[in-house]
């Protein structure tokens, strides 16, 4: 009888799964705005600069409610999602003069690269190591420090800006980008005195924290695998304050007179709702939102997804995205991440992976898409990977998230990425099993396999991760 085909498993991929888009309530928020003309005329025109009003107001009661400070919607901006917001920040409030490095934690999100490139940085993109409590404030504060040295030797230290930030911006020094909770790639989350000391690096180097927090929402508790329903003010690990609520209870700051902060916060419905609905938000301080506001593209077509931000206002107003969080999308995850982590302990443990299975060092919580793992010693994670697509199975080799051209001093090609998030449970485990056969194979026989070594185009592969 002839061996069965293996299908694909994409391990790689950073989506929902299809049975977590809430296409019903979308539906019926859809009809509820559809049907009143005081909400889908304006919804269907051009919106205002810092976005649609309702959802706003809907933001501000749900998320200052769940982080505990006080509520104001003038400190939020509608976005188009979180890398279009990225975008439009490095647009409005940094300068290729002004601004004189950009720097990332590695490992860190790959497809962040790109954004930075185009808005003229990339040969500015400077990496600093993580420890087993997120990004290394130590040396990263010795690098800037060293930087800042050099760079007073550079020529274009008083070069005059290439663009004016008019009285509602200002261009920072430094941007540093980060994921404090459940980061990406490596699922780490920064406790309290890492967040309140990033805060202050930033402000010492007139720096710019543009902070990814579109896990903040899911997360779940490791040591209650079997509880149907899941809270996020159950444990003070789920409820961390963000570094934008942390720099605006501090004293102004010398470096910015104007009251912009030195931390925002870049949030999304796309892990919570649905990718394609194209909708974010940031929170920082109200004048940082404003200015925000005031970037060109949003000034000339109104405030993006207009019509997809009066359906998702409807669903936090009704109480339906917050119903659909804690019944289907954290319970789901919580059990999708404890078939991987037990199919990692049957068939990798064994083998000499290690896994992180906590967000906290010592913690009870974890959260967002991906498992992040140690390869056995020796093993490259671009080696197995490359194999592992002989055996119709894709996974993010470590070196997808280290900065490009740069002398890295971390070596991430020891790690590899796996989601639970987006393929069917049957394919986590069997995706596991396939990734113990492969590495069993290499180890077995390491020369036969030397040459794949650095044989796979990562860029190859970020179609894939999308």
């Amino acid at each position: 009888m002839a061996k069965a085909a293996l299908h694909l498993i994409n391990l790689l991929r950073g989506w929902p799964h299809p049975g977590l888009l809430p296409k019903d309530l979308l539906s019926a928020s859809s009809q509820a705005v559809l049907s009143n003309p005081e909400v889908f005329i304006p919804a269907l025109q051009y919106g205002a600069d810092p976005g649609f009003q309702p959802l706003r107001e809907a933001l501000a009661t749900w998320l200052h409610s769940h982080y505990r400070v006080p509520r104001n919607p003038e400190r939020i901006c509608i976005s188009g999602g979180a890398s279009q917001n990225i975008a439009c920040i490095l647009q409005s409030f940094t300068d290729p003069n002004v601004t004189r490095a950009v720097w990332l934690v590695n490992p860190t999100y790959h497809l962040v690269f790109a954004i930075f490139d185009d808005a003229g940085f990339k040969n500015r993109l400077m990496e600093f190591p993580e420890d087993d409590e997120g990004p290394n404030l130590e040396v990263l504060e010795e690098k800037m420090r060293q930087f800042e040295e050099q760079d007073e030797q550079g020529e274009k230290k008083n070069q005059i800006p290439v663009k004016d930030p008019g009285p509602h911006r200002k261009f920072y020094r430094h941007v540093i980008y980060v994921v404090p909770t459940c980061a990406n790639p490596s699922g780490k989350t920064m406790p309290v005195k890492r967040r309140e000391g990033l805060v202050r690096l930033a402000r010492k180097f007139d720096g710019l924290v543009i902070c990814d927090d579109v896990y903040d929402q899911l997360q779940w508790p490791i040591d209650q695998k079997d509880k149907p329903t899941i809270r996020p003010d159950e444990t003070i690990e789920m409820i961390l304050p963000r570094l934008c609520d942390i720099d605006l209870a501090m004293e102004p700051s010398p470096n910015d007179p104007k009251g912009f902060g030195h931390a925002v916060s870049n949030g999304s419905f796309s892990k919570m709702v649905g990718p394609g609905m194209r909708t974010g938000w940031l929170e920082g301080s109200t004048a940082f939102a404003f200015g925000l506001a005031q970037t060109g593209s949003t000034k000339s077509g109104g405030s993006p997804s207009q019509f997809c931000a009066s359906i998702l206002a409807d669903m936090i107003e009704t109480g339906t995205l917050q119903k659909h969080l804690a019944d289907k999308v954290r319970p789901n995850l919580q059990h999708r991440h404890r078939v991987m982590v037990d199919a990692i302990h049957t068939h990798l443990l064994p083998l000499g992976f290690q896994p992180r299975e906590a967000g906290q060092l010592g913690g009870n919580v974890y959260g967002g898409y991906f498992a992040w793992l140690t390869t056995p010693d020796g093993i490259s994670s671009r080696v197995i990977s490359e194999v592992a697509m002989a055996d119709m199975l894709i996974i993010g080799n470590g070196s997808m998230f280290q900065v490009e051209d740069n002398k890295h001093e971390i070596d991430t090609d020891k790690y590899i990425r796996l989601t639970f998030a987006y393929v069917p449970e049957d394919d986590i485990t069997e995706g596991v099993r396939r990734l113990g056969v492969v590495t069993r194979k290499i180890q077995e026989n390491p020369a036969k396999y030397q040459c794949f070594d650095k044989a796979l185009s990562n860029s190859s592969l970020i179609d894939l991760a999308k």
